[in-house]
């Protein structure tokens, strides 16, 4: 199987209206590449950057429950995430869950379509969600 990489542009998220009342979600990203009609319907693999968002606690990263009760004497532990490991082994184990810099990752979609092409304007609708903020740099991998 042979791909086509287009390397592009994600400008915003818009919606496509089909004729029997279906509404499709879109992301419209722009190319400098060579964009031909006979793209659509293929599926794609979609490269990006994803949104950073700073040093993230456990709760919002991995989305602990936190520890303890609001009330009852609770001072400043809710929001952390507890123990980390105990006595044996004596070491905290690699991978584990903890606060730290989250997003601002390379991330791959599959799934995706090519929904239309406008080649006046070289731009490509893809349905769905694409990885990155406005004018970020994504790369479009075409399956042929």
């Amino acid at each position: 199987m042979e791909q086509i990489i287009i390397r592009g542009k994600k400008l915003q998220m818009s919606q496509l209206f089909m004729d029997n009342g279906d509404i499709i979600p879109v992301t419209v990203i722009s190319s400098d590449d060579s964009l031909t009609p006979e793209l659509t319907n293929k599926s794609i693999l979609i490269t990006g950057t994803s949104k950073g968002k700073g040093f993230a606690g456990v709760m919002k990263k991995w989305h602990f429950a936190g520890v303890g009760e609001a009330t009852r004497g609770q001072s400043t532990k809710g929001r952390t995430a507890g123990s980390i490991g105990s006595q044996t082994p004596g070491r905290v184990f690699k991978g584990k869950k903890m606060a730290g810099r989250m997003g601002n990752k390379q991330v791959t979609v599959k799934g995706s379509k090519i929904i239309g092409i406008d080649t006046e304007k070289k731009e490509i609708l893809v349905s769905g969600p694409v990885p990155g903020s406005r004018n970020s740099e994504v790369t479009l991998k075409v399956m042929v």
